[in-house]
């Protein structure tokens, strides 16, 4: 029998700490054949990006997914949300008044997978690998306070930061701060293919097929150490081209489990049924849908034509017409759900006017229609990603002041190009490292951005951001937040359009679907079992 079963949110940035599930490997449900989970997220080696599972290089939801199964962080989020607590470390604090030193122990006896002791050279050597080797596009802004990391005797690390940052322990629950080993990781270079080795609760197994990771096998590690409760003895993370052949695998009894990416029409059709042996979980989630402009491109780079775009973009009718219920309208980088959020894009635009939109044009002296291109990705944030953008560019060609055409690119094409600066106007998705309002704004914003976008606000990245990270209460960091918000509102370097729900559907008989994902859409695998059929 079809159950949708909603797992209710809870004030996120205002959790009190919630203790995580304790224990270490024991206790997983033993025997039978793996859990397999489906997905459509892709990780694809090629010559832009020949390691894409070095935790130095990794930056996208999909394979951190893969990275948190094996490679242990000295912090993590707890099962029920709230702030991070240790994981490979026993325990974890700022020790000044400044939180700008933090000291871990880590956990006695902590081991790699392959029985080597993990010790604080290891911790050390692993944070200052990834910062050495300061990948494009990459994490290690996650590291960009650090200034030094210190080591006394085999269990202690100290992080002397530049400065204040009361969001570094979320940035030590990130895979940019996993714990590699100098034996398998070279300490300037990244590793290319798709091995991967660690510390964390799972060992993993690579099939991989034209430079494709097909299939990811994971199977318990007997050495692991830390406070998750890993309920199986192995899961297998299998990768499908699309939605729907994703769902028929689920029909046929070939997956247990079906993540990211659901369509809305799968959604849609499980959440209605009634006589299925497959189970429909919905929870809360923080993955936010944005276009980004390259600001030095001709086509955009005055602010009137960026503003008139958001002056222009209708979120409501765009989100009914193609998500539903699944979306709502975002009018900042920071979802609403957020301490910190502010409506920033509402506040100065307020509902969609091509009146409004066309003197901002006249008043800058751009002719129109303006003519654009929208690039977006077609396999990475699932099918209803060309859907999205057919309504964008119907929306801004209606007004007459812009004259825009489509294309979608492969993501293992898309990704590099806009990096390269290549796209002058491009959709892409975030999901957030942690659930902080700093993790909306710095990684678009700061100095070396993931986007390696050209905007540069030294406001922005001067006072503000320094100055909301000197709060370790983030409601008292919420003035210097809503100023970054107000400012991107007026510059439009990004034009965020909606924030999504997350969904899991499984057989009856799996176990822990209410807790395989968390609010900032980590895969748990962990936390599945097989039970008794419902």
């Amino acid at each position: 029998m079809n159950r949708k079963t909603l797992v209710l949110p809870a004030v996120i940035g205002l959790l009190a700490p919630v203790l995580a599930a304790c224990g270490g490997s024991d206790g997983g449900s033993g025997g039978g054949d793996a859990i397999v989970v489906g997905t459509t997220d892709a990780v694809t080696a090629s010559k832009d990006a020949p390691a894409p599972l070095d935790p130095a290089y990794a930056y996208d939801a999909g394979i951190w997914n893969i990275l948190r199964q094996t490679v242990q962080t000295l912090m993590i989020q707890p099962r029920g949300e709230g702030e991070p607590v240790p994981e490979a470390a026993e325990s974890c604090g700022f020790t000044d008044t400044g939180n700008e030193r933090y000291a871990c122990k880590l956990r006695e006896g902590l081991k790699f997978a392959n029985g080597d002791a993990v010790t604080a050279k290891d911790v050390k050597y692993s944070i200052d690998r990834a910062r050495d080797i300061n990948a494009e596009g990459g994490p290690v802004g996650l590291l960009s306070t650090i200034d030094t990391v210190e080591t006394k005797g085999d269990r202690e690390v100290i992080f002397h930061l530049k400065t204040a940052d009361a969001t570094f322990p979320y940035k030590l629950s990130t895979p940019v701060a996993g714990i590699v080993s100098p034996d398998d990781y070279e300490p300037k270079k990244l590793r290319d293919g798709f091995d991967l080795d660690g510390s964390g609760p799972y060992t993993m197994s690579a099939e991989v097929k034209n430079d494709e990771l097909v299939s990811a096998v994971f199977t318990k590690n007997p050495n692991y150490k830390g406070t998750l409760k890993v309920n199986n003895d192995k899961v297998e993370l299998r990768t499908y081209a699309d939605a729907d052949a994703m769902g028929t695998a689920l029909e046929d009894g070939d997956i247990d489990v079906m993540g990211r990416t659901m369509s809305p029409e799968q959604i849609e059709k499980l959440s209605a049924s009634s006589d299925s042996d497959v189970d429909l979980v919905e929870m809360p989630g923080l993955e936010i849908r944005y276009l980004a402009f390259n600001t030095d491109a001709a086509t955009v780079k005055t602010k009137a034509v960026r503003q008139a775009m958001a002056q222009i973009v209708n979120r409501s009718e765009l989100v009914a017409k193609v998500y539903g219920s699944e979306a709502e309208p975002l009018f900042s980088l920071v979802p609403a759900s957020i301490v910190g959020h502010s409506n920033s894009f509402f506040n100065k635009y307020g509902d969609p006017s091509k009146t409004k939109a066309a003197a901002l044009l006249t008043k800058a002296n751009i002719t129109t229609p303006v003519k654009l291109t929208l690039h977006y990705t077609t396999d990475h944030y699932g099918s209803a990603t060309k859907l999205e953008f057919e309504q964008l560019q119907k929306q801004l060609n209606a007004s007459g002041l812009f004259d825009v055409s489509i294309k979608g690119e492969a993501w293992k094409t898309f990704r590099p190009a806009e990096q390269k600066g290549a796209y002058d106007v491009y959709g892409m998705g975030w999901f957030p490292d942690f659930p902080d309002a700093d993790n909306y704004l710095a990684p678009f914003l700061d100095k070396g951005n993931f986007l390696g976008s050209p905007y540069a606000n030294s406001e922005i990245r001067n006072t503000l951001i320094p100055e909301s990270r000197r709060q370790a209460d983030r409601l008292s960091a919420s003035t210097s937040l809503t100023d970054i918000q107000d400012i991107v509102a007026d510059d439009v370097p990004v034009l965020p359009l909606w924030q999504g729900k997350q969904y899991v559907a499984a057989r009856d008989d799996i176990t822990g679907t209410a807790y395989a994902l968390n609010s900032s859409s980590t895969l748990q695998l962990w936390e599945l079992g097989r039970g008794v059929s419902g």
